[in-house]
């Protein structure tokens, strides 16, 4: 993963690759674990043909006999013994820092346990429909309940809530707290006359909420809250949540959460972000055509993964506008005529879109069944498939089209069309990835966004 510098700006260059021997490796033990575990390999089965998921996806963690797998054997695919996590007395953790893969611990018993990952573990026990006792605090850091166990096979399911390691703490004192962020986020203001006051009180109520609480507990309860947001205003996320939620397992399956921002903001959202605990990963320039650009950002306690979106001019690719505030434009290109339409993503409008991981063709079909159309994939490679639900159209506010046309951002037309039928605003992403790719496909995206463009049929300099 090599990095350079460009200028006098330390900006990361990222070289995501592919590992199909690390992902071979494991895909092994999970179809040996499915084969000797009929509960898990039945759920395995619901997960494809009732939710569109793959059990792969939803899996938070592995834990191997010492004598099935070698911590060479995993090293020579890329995983790295990480010492500093909380894990149970003997067990060795590793982890991929190239790829997207889940954690293996290696133990000296002989037990093989697959951990999975739901959203709410309550939910995902109510669901099994089993009387099934769970270790830890309701709301602490880390949840887990013994599910299946058929001879050596345990099969299993953790919550975390803003905690990395793989040990269950007997003492939680700040699950009051966590409620209360989660309340707070769940409620917070999110409509402001005035955009700077906005952000400003947006920040602050990350800083002292974070004096209260650690930071990436602070991080799970606010993207908890997001998603339940975007989720209100979006039908393809709406069904689809229901099909995962008739097995319990929420949006344990995201990938990424996708922000808009103008121009003027975007350095204030990512300070935000940055308060939060996320590291800025790679800069994300869709082309010359394109005209628009993001920042990925990375919770590695949480993994949780941002994309956030701004306007670019094409001079601007080299610039980076992370830290460096951009000069004003009377242009506005696909993302900013989206938030002046619907806010500011962080604010009034909410997430454009949640990416999770799918069976790429297989929710394709099950959702036109629900009568949820997908746009054309915009990447259709081995290793990363994507494809946005058909736009939900949201109302615009009448004033502050009025303000639009006034100055000039919009055309009559498009006034009067947003008036009547409203203005596309967020999506349901379709991804599947394969081989632990990490990145995202720089190139063909800018196809996807000029037909997402809010605007629809011109977008006004």
């Amino acid at each position: 993963m090599p990095m350079k510098s460009a200028n006098k700006e330390v900006m990361k260059k990222f070289d995501w690759r592919l590992y199909p021997h690390a992902e071979k490796l494991l895909a092994q033990h999970i179809e040996i674990f499915l084969r000797n575990n009929d509960f898990a390999r039945n759920l395995s089965l619901r997960m494809e043909q009732e939710a569109s998921t793959r059990f792969f996806d939803w899996i938070d963690h592995v834990v191997l006999p010492e004598n099935i797998l070698s911590a060479k054997a995993i090293e020579d695919v890329g995983f790295q013994q990480i010492e500093h996590l909380e894990a149970p007395t003997g067990m060795k953790v590793f982890e991929h820092p190239g790829g997207i893969f889940f954690p293996v611990l290696l133990s000296p018993k002989s037990l093989i346990e697959v951990v999975l990952k739901p959203e709410r573990l309550d939910h995902f026990i109510q669901a099994m429909g089993q009387s099934i006792s769970t270790e830890g605090a309701i709301c602490g850091p880390y949840r887990k309940a013994l599910i299946s166990i058929q001879n050596n096979y345990v099969f299993s399911a953790a919550e975390r809530r803003g905690f990395r390691g793989f040990l269950v703490s007997q003492e939680v004192n700040d699950t009051q707290e966590y409620q209360q962020a989660l309340e707070t986020f769940f409620c917070r203001q999110r409509y402001y006359e005035n955009l700077e006051e906005g952000m400003d009180a947006t920040q602050k109520l990350m800083e002292d909420t974070c004096k209260k609480l650690k930071p990436a507990r602070v991080t799970d309860a606010f993207f908890r809250a997001e998603r339940t947001y975007w989720e209100r205003r979006n039908r393809a996320a709406q069904i689809q949540k229901a099909r995962q939620d008739r097995l319990g397992l929420g949006w344990g399956n995201h990938d990424h959460h996708t922000y808009r921002s103008s121009r003027v903001n975007f350095t204030r959202l990512i300070k935000i972000f940055e308060t939060l605990g996320f590291i800025c990963r790679e800069q994300f320039f869709a082309g010359e055509e394109a005209g628009w650009g993001a920042q990925v950002l990375e919770h590695q306690e949480c993994k949780i993964v941002l994309f956030a979106d701004i306007d670019l001019l094409k001079e601007e690719r080299d610039v980076n506008f992370t830290r460096q505030g951009l000069k004003q434009t009377t242009r506005r290109g696909t993302v900013g005529l989206w938030v002046e339409l619907h806010g500011e993503s962080v604010l009034q409008a909410g997430l454009h879109h949640l990416a999770a991981r799918f069976d790429f063709e297989k929710l394709r079909t099950d959702l036109k069944q629900s009568n949820v159309n997908t746009m054309n994939p915009f990447s259709c490679f081995e290793f990363l498939k994507q494809a946005f639900t058909e736009g939900e159209m949201w109302h615009v506010d009448t004033e502050r089209l009025d303000g639009l046309l006034e100055k000039g951002a919009v055309t009559r037309t498009q006034y009067k069309t947003f008036l009547k039928a409203g203005a596309i605003g967020g999506h349901l992403e379709n991804i599947q990835r394969a081989m632990g790719f990490k990145g995202f496909n720089q190139h063909s995206v800018s196809a996807i966004i000029k037909a997402t463009d809010p605007g629809g049929f011109e977008v006004v300099s």
